[in-house]
């Protein structure tokens, strides 16, 4: 899918991209071994899926697009800061198809969420990716700058 993915279309996500948005999605979650007896709940996919679609919601998604076909997804969301006026931008969740890696898709993905966050008002996009992901180390440390934090979570 060389060319067609370096000009895919980003755009946000529509009610008929379902099907298409689906294994992207699940490429995603099995990346960060979220799959087999570790995987999501179904009611956790359809939960955001449906958030996605509701203009109500913070959370929002982009897709890639290439000949018809979705190569790479974007999931961002906007909240508040105590130390910033305006909300911030997190982008959380990043992931183009197998076929269309180191082709600029990501970048393009990256690009869109912070063209939208800079029209909300945002002065700060964030996002973090695994130590190992070494792919999305070299992009990331492209076109933005490490903060040096470590992000510590508990389950509660």
């Amino acid at each position: 899918m060389t060319a067609a993915a370096r000009d895919a279309l980003v755009r946000p996500v529509a009610a008929a991209d379902l099907a298409q948005w689906l294994p992207l999605w699940e490429g995603y979650n099995a990346f960060y071994g979220r799959a087999g007896p570790t995987a999501l709940a179904a009611e956790i996919t359809w939960t955001t899926w449906l958030r996605f679609l509701d203009a109500a919601e913070p959370v929002h998604a982009l897709v890639a697009e290439a000949v018809g076909r979705l190569v790479g997804l974007a999931h961002y969301l906007f909240h508040r800061s105590t130390i910033r006026i305006e909300p911030v931008c997190y982008l959380q969740d990043l992931y183009t198809a197998d076929d269309a890696r180191g082709q600029g898709v990501g970048r393009s993905l990256i690009g869109a969420v912070a063209e939208r966050a800079r029209a909300a008002g945002t002065t700060r996009l964030y996002w973090q990716t695994h130590e190992s992901n070494r792919s999305a180390l070299r992009l990331y440390d492209a076109v933005a700058e490490r903060s040096g934090f470590i992000v510590y979570r508990r389950e509660l």
